[in-house]
């Protein structure tokens, strides 16, 4: 880490150090925000203690960081263009860094202090799209090269539906343990709710097995928590060097003989395989989409054979010079494009997409990866966070959505909901919203049950829910703007 600083001047290595200060403070109040997610329904039906369910949710967003992987860090970087990350003086980048992040943190504090629970991936994001639309505009350049657009357009079809989702399977699940469990000797307690246990039961806790499942729902949430938010830092943090100190950080230099030998391994079976599908398809081509595929299929062979060339007689990569390094990281993502294209098209059969999946993989290691000392920083950011300026949102969550306090079922309904969606979109490499997702769940349970929803909070979440991106979008170009003419 220290040898960020090494090489620069005083200035250049105070900017870096304040970069990743603010991605770092990003995360810890991510953390906080969205904390009340996986604590509120441990609080609120008392299962557990504010400050123990607190401290088991840092630890367990900590460990979601550590062991989540790197899936969602890379949608994050891939969501500005290369070129436009490459490109970038190192001044430049620091402005597009600052602004982002200023304007991402801005707004969570905004709706923090207002007891709404927002989306901090939804203003990251659109605080993303905002330093894409202003750079276009300044550099006079088309608006269809802002962004890498099919991310674009993945990641904000799932941050639109995944709270729909939400609603519809926790109240799915309730409506089930309704019909199942309402009548049931045992657990006909799980549709109590704490102050109906108490003057039935005469005890303040849910009942063992119940409990038990509230906790296990909880940690859920944490771990898949930090795999997904975990990761927004750490692609904050390598968009971040990537940016202003390429030399270090466009490919992994830590990279070993074995593992260029592998890359240099595939690219061979890779260049193989589109060359033998060009011979098959160029006398037969039919159609507009064969004629697609052709052209893919020959840009493939043509970066893959740039790629070899580059990596002739290389077994470290700090034998590349800095040009080298950018053209790799050039090429590599180009044949994941091709390669993407290719597996998304008509005519692919299972095992050629096993296989090229698998070569994606192979590939991208060399670009697609993160210090450990990155990912340490950030689940300790993060995992601090989680334990400080958790109550606010609580109190929304626990007690401002419905009209009756929580019960059992709907506090575990809610908790099953966002840990599984919220982990299938960590593996998946989809970065989500885990307030949306959470909040939404127990509408959907408050809903179902009959209970009904204060119509007030919910209109405050979804005016909070519209509004995160236009105004995320609209503070980092305001922000990116006058950081370029101080430049």
């Amino acid at each position: 880490m220290l040898h960020l600083f090494s090489y620069s001047d005083l200035n250049h290595s105070l900017l870096v150090f304040l970069a990743l200060f603010f991605v770092l403070f990003y995360e810890a109040i991510n953390g906080f925000h969205d904390t009340a997610n996986a604590v509120s329904t441990l609080i609120y039906t008392r299962a557990m203690s504010a400050h123990v369910a607190v401290i088991m949710s840092g630890i367990f967003n900590f460990l979601g960081v550590l062991l989540g992987g790197l899936t969602v860090a890379y949608t994050i970087v891939h969501l500005l263009p290369n070129d436009l990350l490459l490109n970038a003086t190192s001044k430049n980048a620091l402005a597009m860094v600052f602004s982002m992040l200023l304007a991402a943190i801005i707004w969570n504090l905004s709706t923090w202090y207002f007891c709404l629970p927002a989306s901090s991936s939804h203003s990251l994001i659109g605080a993303i799209i905002g330093i894409g639309l202003t750079n276009a505009f300044v550099t006079d350049s088309s608006l269809v090269d802002a962004f890498n657009i099919p991310k674009m357009t993945s990641v904000f079809l799932s941050l639109v539906f995944s709270p729909i989702i939400g609603l519809i399977i926790a109240g799915s699940l309730i409506f089930l343990l309704r019909y199942y469990l309402n009548n049931n000797k045992i657990f006909y307690r799980i549709h109590m709710t704490p102050l109906e246990r108490e003057e039935k039961d005469g005890k303040k806790i849910p009942p063992f097995l119940i409990r038990m499942a509230l906790i296990l729902s909880s940690i859920g949430v944490s771990y898949a928590h930090g795999a997904n938010d975990g990761q927004k830092g750490i692609g904050l943090i390598m968009l971040v060097l990537i940016g202003i100190v390429p030399s270090s950080f466009l490919v992994n230099l830590n990279t070993n003989k074995y593992e260029i030998n592998y890359t240099k391994h595939t690219l061979n079976h890779l260049e193989k395989y589109f060359l033998e599908k060009n011979i098959k398809k160029s006398n037969i081509i039919k159609n507009k989409e064969e004629i697609n595929n052709l052209v893919v299929r020959s840009h493939s062979i043509k970066n893959i054979k740039n790629t070899k060339l580059l990596l002739k007689n290389i077994s470290n990569y700090n034998d590349l010079s800095i040009k080298k390094r950018f053209q790799l990281r050039h090429y590599l993502l180009c044949i994941s494009d091709s390669i993407d294209k290719k597996v998304n098209s008509s005519d692919i059969c299972s095992k050629d997409k096993r296989f090229l999946i698998h070569s994606k993989k192979v590939i991208l290691k060399t670009i697609e990866y993160a210090p450990m000392w990155i990912i340490l920083i950030v689940a300790l950011s993060l995992s601090i966070g989680t334990m400080i300026g958790w109550k606010r949102i609580v109190v929304t969550i626990g007690e401002k959505i419905g009209k009756k306090r929580m019960t059992y079922a709907q506090a575990m309904s809610a908790q099953i909901t966002a840990s599984f969606s919220i982990g299938i979109a960590s593996y998946t490499g989809i970065p989500v919203s885990t307030t949306h997702i959470l909040s939404s769940s127990v509408a959907g349970t408050m809903l179902i049950d009959g209970d009904g929803i204060q119509t007030k909070t919910i209109k405050n979440i979804a005016l909070a829910w519209i509004l995160t991106l236009p105004v995320s979008m609209l503070l980092s170009s305001f922000l990116y703007w006058i950081a370029l003419f101080l430049i």
